[in-house]
């Protein structure tokens, strides 16, 4: 305690007078004795006032900066002392020291600031409106060969790219090709690990993605998966984990992903398309969502199935029906729901019995895989009649949807169970299809769909809805009168938020309903006359035109 307060008073002098020697003598007293309990210390030497002397200290031509840093770096290793080094105003001081030609400076300042703005968000974002992001990137570019620097700087980068205000400086720098080039260099794991943590955050962007595409970053990560596919150290699994999942990051960007597709020809796209067929569940998933990512683009999907992708993945999915892999699935299913998007696929697709496959895990209890499952199907069947008609009148896949419509602790599920219901009536136009819905309780959720938040479901419900009521009405008065659907057409029409299209389909829904006689009644003592006639000075002229029609045949029937 008594050194310490001499040590002080010693400082206090020397950095008045500017004498090295008393100066690094002092310095080295409070070094010894944050070594010795550097809780303890840190807080003696902030009560006694050090830290005010500290920033005249930070001097670049001084011979005695690197130990003012270091002590600084050692304090703020306390989470304490990290308010109070800021209020001394040391962050400025430290900031400048960055552009030091001294290797030490630069390490011990790095540490001072790291720990400082250690888990400050707001900290953080004052360095990187001090402009430390270009110095650092400078700094790995020349200091590449000092591993303790070029330490500091990835630890700093990993830090400091978690803030999105951090990923324009960073894509102003060549960031991209200074961590590639050190990644090439590294044959340790916990180095190449290092690098994968600053590589994963900045890859979230997609001027840096293409960047790091243009870099060479890829062809570093095949041969990473090439050396790691086959082995069985828990390091090598890590390593090919974190390779191929990188991987797919880059193809999340447009950019990225059509540069490395090259029309389908891409050598990296091949290499993709054989992880496949692996026996590794890890590359098996890497490929399918990298499939997935290829397939973001009508261009992409049709070359994709017209060389015969589909099949890799249904014979993919067939292998995990039995394996059940929950993720392997679930890509797979999302590379095909994918694909199924542009019109001429769908029959390709349906030919090559996609739906078949699909269907196969109907009975999965895992949400994820019945999300991607219904949303493939909806899919297939968009504008494919004769699909949507087998698949409506499969009743066993009717039963799961009805039974997936209540699943109200998964809103994805429910929501697209109603989407594929209302689809099978919408695209067959099948009085089978509506008989198998209306057979397994499928009405009354088509109604509640009606009431959605989202126009277009409340849309494809009516749509639905209207095709019931024109095709078998009398199978389906029972349940259109139980779930209340008159009340529900009344509300729609009576809310003025409701879309055009919302107004319009209501409209035709009460004029197909007004044949069945309990039906009817509900109309008429609802007045529904009212809220019509006020839609024939509508703006939109098909629903004030539809209102004439439909006030007509209220009118007629009253």
């Amino acid at each position: 305690m008594e050194s310490l307060r001499e040590a002080l008073e010693k400082l206090k002098l020397a950095s008045t007078d500017n004498t090295t020697d008393s100066t690094e003598n002092s310095l080295d007293c409070l070094l010894s004795a944050l070594t010795q309990n550097n809780t303890e210390a840190s807080r003696k030497m902030q009560e006694m006032g050090i830290l005010s002397l500290l920033p005249t200290l930070l001097n670049p031509q001084s011979s005695c900066t690197p130990k003012v840093a270091n002590i600084i770096a050692e304090m703020a290793k306390n989470e304490f002392m990290r308010s109070p080094c800021v209020e001394a105003g040391l962050i400025p001081p430290l900031v400048q020291l960055l552009n030091s030609t001294d290797q030490e400076v630069l390490l011990q300042t790095g540490r001072a600031l790291g720990n400082i703005c250690y888990d400050s968000h707001t900290l953080q974002a004052q360095l990187i409106n001090l402009g430390v992001i270009p110095t650092l990137v400078k700094l790995l570019g020349i200091h590449s060969h000092n591993t303790a620097l070029t330490e500091m700087c990835l630890i700093a980068f990993g830090n400091l790219a978690e803030l999105e205000s951090s990923k324009e400086q960073f894509a102003s720098t060549n960031i991209a090709d200074e961590l590639v080039h050190l990644f090439q260099k590294q044959t340790e794991h916990e180095k190449k690990e290092m690098v994968f943590e600053v590589l994963a955050p900045l890859a979230e962007n997609d001027v840096i993605k293409l960047q790091l595409v243009e870099a060479g970053l890829v062809e570093c990560l095949l041969e990473v998966v090439a050396q790691t596919v086959d082995g069985e150290r828990e390091e090598d699994i890590a390593q090919l984990k974190t390779a191929s999942d990188l991987m797919v990051l880059l193809l999340l960007g447009d950019e990225s992903m059509q540069k490395l597709f090259e029309g389908g020809k891409g050598s990296v796209f091949q290499r993709v398309l054989s992880w496949i067929p692996s026996h590794n569940h890890q590359l098996q998933l890497a490929g399918a969502l990298a499939i997935a990512n290829f397939a973001r683009n009508d261009g992409n999907c049709i070359h994709m199935v017209d060389t015969g992708i589909v099949q890799k993945l249904l014979e993919l999915l067939e292998r995990h029906v039995e394996e059940g892999n929950v993720t392997v699935q679930h890509a797979a299913l999302s590379a095909l729901r994918n694909l199924a998007i542009p019109v001429v696929n769908k029959s390709k697709m349906l030919c090559a019995g996609v739906a078949d496959v699909v269907l196969k895990f109907l009975q999965s209890e895992m949400p994820p895989v019945q999300f991607k499952l219904l949303g493939t199907l909806r899919m297939l069947i968009d504008t494919q009649a004769e699909a949507a008609e087998q698949l409506g009148t499969n009743g066993k896949l009717v039963e799961r949807l009805v039974e997936w419509c209540e699943a109200k602790d998964h809103a994805g599920v429910m929501g697209e169970s109603n989407r594929l219901l209302s689809a099978l009536i919408r695209h067959s136009k099948s009085k089978e299809v509506v008989r198998t819905v209306i057979q397994k309780g499928g009405v009354k959720h088509l109604v509640t769909m009606a009431t959605s938040e989202h126009m277009i479901m409340q849309n494809e419900a009516l749509v639905a809805l209207g095709l019931i009521a024109a095709l078998d009405l009398v199978a389906a008065e029972k349940d259109f009168v139980g779930a209340n659907l008159v009340s529900v057409l009344h509300k729609l029409l009576s809310d003025e938020r409701s879309a055009p299209e919302i107004k319009y389909n209501s409209m035709i829904l009460i004029c197909a309903v007004m044949g069945s006689e309990p039906l009817h009644k509900e109309v008429q003592s609802l007045a529904f006359i009212d809220v019509v006639s006020k839609l024939r000075s509508h703006e939109n002229k098909t629903v004030s035109h539809q209102a004439s029609l439909t006030e007509q045949r209220l009118t007629a029937q009253s």
